[in-house]
């Protein structure tokens, strides 16, 4: 064999060569923390199936948020569980519901000082669970859930909120949304939007987390997993409708689609390191199988690798701290 001219190797040789010639960097303000807060509760409640995750109360998120703006993570995502649910989901746009309570609590903590974002969809208000308002056949009525989310959005505003995430996959919940938050004065809250996210059975850590009432499956308006070409159509027509800002969930199955929608798009681009994700890696480290400290920053740097300019996941914190000390 002839001797190599080229070696590689030559910019490995040590951590200093390294970090000269990294190509992708991760860092705290790239992160959003996704949180739960339970309607009610006294104390925080451990997520069986997501090792560390907690559904907070009104005191314990008051904390945690706190942290996370002193680590540096660049936003928050909110999630409730009420203690009322209806076939309407009506909780999410009552003013004094678990989540607007909780977008005012932590807006008025650290609202100043991170961005706060409510996720935006039915699914957790609904006593059938789904993201939208039910036909009298049982389908999800598309156009009577717009509505709903319109309410939702301007109860979001109303609230404090920076950034509204529709999550919902309806057809035209962007342009819906956008209406709704510019008529009623709210012209400067956000629009980051679920574009592609599919039906994944990654979610099912999810689902204990925020006590899903969901029988049946979601596969009429969450995206194939086959298919990549429509999440691209998807995310087009978001962004035409007014999206801000566009989201993949989840991440590290469907990096391909991060990157095609970074190449595709001239908004920032997200991705949702979602529950099932979360979970594969803290059980595997349970059981010795791998380097959990490694495994973490190793697949949030590959989030962000495929194209992702945010990545929302439950190290946020944990991930910026260590980021922070080197």
């Amino acid at each position: 064999m002839p001797f190599p001219a080229e070696r590689p190797r030559r910019l490995r040789r040590t951590p200093a060569m390294r970090r000269l010639v990294s190509e992708t960097t991760l860092e705290p303000r790239h992160l959003v923390l996704p949180l739960f807060i339970r309607e009610g509760a006294t104390e925080p409640r451990p997520v069986p199936s997501m090792p560390g995750v907690v559904q907070h109360t009104s005191e314990t998120v008051r904390k945690v948020v706190v942290e996370a703006v002193e680590a540096g993570v660049g936003g928050l995502m909110l999630f409730a569980i009420p203690e009322r649910k209806d076939a309407s989901g009506s909780a999410a746009y009552d003013p004094d519901g678990a989540l607007n309570t909780a977008i005012r609590e932590v807006v008025g903590e650290v609202g100043a000082a991170t961005v706060v974002m409510a996720d935006l969809c039915l699914d957790e208000f609904t006593d059938h669970g789904h993201c939208g308002v039910l036909a009298a056949d049982g389908t999800v009525d598309n156009d009577a859930t717009l509505d709903a989310y319109r309410r939702m959005a301007v109860a979001q505003a109303e609230a404090g909120v920076h950034v509204v995430g529709p999550s919902g996959m309806m057809d035209g919940q962007v342009g819906a949304v956008r209406e709704a938050l510019d008529g009623a004065g709210f012209a400067d809250v956000a629009v980051l939007a679920y574009a592609a996210k599919y039906a994944s059975a990654f979610f099912g850590p999810f689902r204990d987390a925020v006590e899903s009432s969901l029988t049946g499956d979601r596969r009429t308006y969450q995206q194939d997993p086959a298919n990549a070409v429509e999440a691209l159509r998807e995310i087009r027509l978001d962004v035409d409708e007014g999206a801000d800002m566009i989201m993949v969930k989840p991440a590290m199955s469907y990096l391909d689609v991060v990157t095609r929608a970074k190449d595709l798009v001239d908004v920032p681009v997200a991705a949702y390191q979602v529950s099932g994700e979360y979970a594969m890696i803290e059980a595997a480290a349970a059981n010795g199988w791998i380097d959990r400290d490694r495994a973490v920053l190793e697949s949030l740097t590959s989030i962000r690798r495929a194209g992702a300019d945010i990545v929302l996941t439950y190290w946020a914190v944990e991930a910026a701290q260590r980021l922070s000390r080197g």
